[in-house]
C-alpha cells in the first residue's frame, strides 16, 4: 500500500519467485535427457546424391534462394530439368518446419534443394523455402559452405522481407512496393542491379548470416532484398527480381521467357489451390 501520493510501489508477482525456483532446480538426468534428445534432434544434415564426392566440391556460383517468392522466381527463369538436376537437400527439424529425407518435392514445398548446372557442374544453386530457426543457422552455414570450395567461388542471394522493415524518412506508404535493395561484401567488385540499401536498415535470418559468414571469409557476394507488401506468393513481388536476369552471374542461365511465364502461372496455381484448402 502507498504511503504517500505519488510513491512508486511494485506489485507483489510469483512470475520472479517462479523464475528463482525454476533457477534453483537442479536439473534431473531425465531432464538432461530430454534436452540431449531435443538438440539432436535440431541437428540439421546435408545430404548429397550417391554420385557427390565426400571432399568440398569446387564452385565458381552459388545461388541461394530464400524464401517462397525468391525460390518461385528461380523455378519460373532459370531452372529446369533438362539444364539441371538435384544433388542434394538439407534436412532439418523445428517448430515451423519439418522436413524429410526425399528430395522428390515442389519447389513450393518447405525443403532446401540443391541443383547443379548439367553443363558446368561448378553452378549450384540453391532453394530455400524451409524456415531455418536462429540457432540452426550457424550450422547451415558450416555444413552447406563445408561441402563447397571457397577458393574463386561467388556468392549471389535472393529474399524477400516486408516493405514495413525498411527504415526511410519518408512514409512506407507512398514507396512503389515491391522494390529491390542490395547489399554487398567488400570483396564483390562487380556493378549491382539496384539501388544499394541505405543504413540505418539491417538485413536478418538467414540472408543476413549468408552474408555475414561471406564477409568472414572474405567470398565476394551479394544479396538482393526484395522489399514487399505481400507476404504470400505473389506474381509482382516474384517479378519485381527480373532486373537480376541481366546480372553477370544469371544472364547465362536465363531459359525461354514463354516457358517462365507457364511455369510461374502454375506455382501461383497451385498455391492458391493449397491457400483454399481451409476456407
Amino acid at each position: 500500500m502507498a504511503t504517500f501520493f505519488g510513491e512508486v510501489v511494485v506489485a507483489p508477482s510469483r512470475a520472479g519467485v517462479d523464475d528463482e525456483e525454476e533457477e534453483g532446480r537442479e536439473e534431473t538426468a531425465e531432464d538432461r535427457e530430454i534436452r540431449r534428445e531435443l538438440m539432436k534432434k535440431r541437428e540439421i544434415s546435408v545430404m548429397w546424391t550417391a554420385g557427390a564426392s565426400e571432399e568440398p566440391c569446387r564452385c565458381s556460383r552459388f545461388i541461394v534462394a530464400i524464401g517462397h517468392n525468391a525460390v518461385a522466381f528461380l523455378s519460373s527463369f532459370i531452372l529446369d530439368s533438362v539444364r539441371w538436376k538435384v544433388v542434394g537437400a538439407v534436412k532439418l527439424w523445428n517448430e515451423w518446419c519439418q522436413t524429410a529425407n526425399t528430395t522428390e518435392v515442389l519447389p513450393t514445398d518447405s525443403f532446401c534443394l540443391f541443383y547443379q548446372l548439367i553443363s558446368d557442374p561448378t553452378v549450384l544453386l540453391c532453394q530455400c523455402s524451409c524456415y531455418v530457426a536462429e540457432d540452426q543457422q550457424f550450422q547451415w552455414l558450416e555444413k552447406v559452405f563445408g561441402s563447397i570450395r571457397k577458393e574463386d567461388l561467388q556468392v549471389t542471394i535472393l529474399s524477400t522481407c516486408p516493405v514495413a522493415d525498411y527504415k526511410t524518412q519518408e512514409s512506407t506508404l507512398t514507396l512503389p512496393s515491391p522494390f529491390l535493395k542490395a547489399l554487398k561484401t567488400k570483396e564483390f567488385q562487380e556493378e549491382v542491379c539496384c539501388p544499394l540499401l541505405e543504413q540505418p536498415n539491417i538485413v536478418r535470418d538467414l540472408p543476413a548470416a549468408v552474408l555475414s559468414y561471406c564477409q568472414v571469409w572474405q567470398i565476394p557476394a551479394v544479396l538482393y532484398q526484395c522489399y514487399t507488401d505481400i507476404i504470400k506468393l505473389d506474381t509482382v513481388t516474384i517479378e519485381a527480381f527480373k532486373p537480376l536476369l541481366s546480372s553477370k552471374t544469371l544472364k547465362n542461365l536465363v531459359k525461354d521467357v514463354s516457358e517462365s511465364t507457364k511455369i510461374l502461372k502454375k506455382l501461383l496455381t497451385t498455391n492458391e489451390s493449397h491457400s483454399n484448402i481451409y476456407i
